[in-house]
């Protein structure tokens, strides 16, 4: 979800919420507070629904090049494994 989306549909949730409170004849202080409350919600479902697409994405070519540069500089590759990179580092 895009955030402009996002913020559209937060913005609505928000305003039922004061058409809500409106209609139930609450305070300006309910009012306030379960606006708030609504806000933080959604907030923090928007976190954990973006953190969970990225924790599930599948990497990306570069990802894959990066994982293996970090593979070929590890200590517990054998020298012969490294000729590749030591190669290219004469050029």
């Amino acid at each position: 979800m895009s955030l402009p989306k996002f913020i559209i549909g937060m913005i609505f949730a928000l305003v039922i919420i004061v058409g809500w409170s409106w209609i139930d004849g609450a305070s300006l202080g309910t009012t306030l507070l379960r606006v708030i409350i609504c806000a933080v919600i959604i907030q923090a479902g928007y976190f954990v629904l973006v953190y969970a697409m990225i924790a599930r994405s599948a990497p990306t070519p570069a990802d894959r090049l990066l994982e293996a540069e970090r593979k070929l500089s590890a200590p517990d590759v054998a020298e012969g494994e490294k000729l590749g990179s030591a190669r290219r580092s004469l050029h």
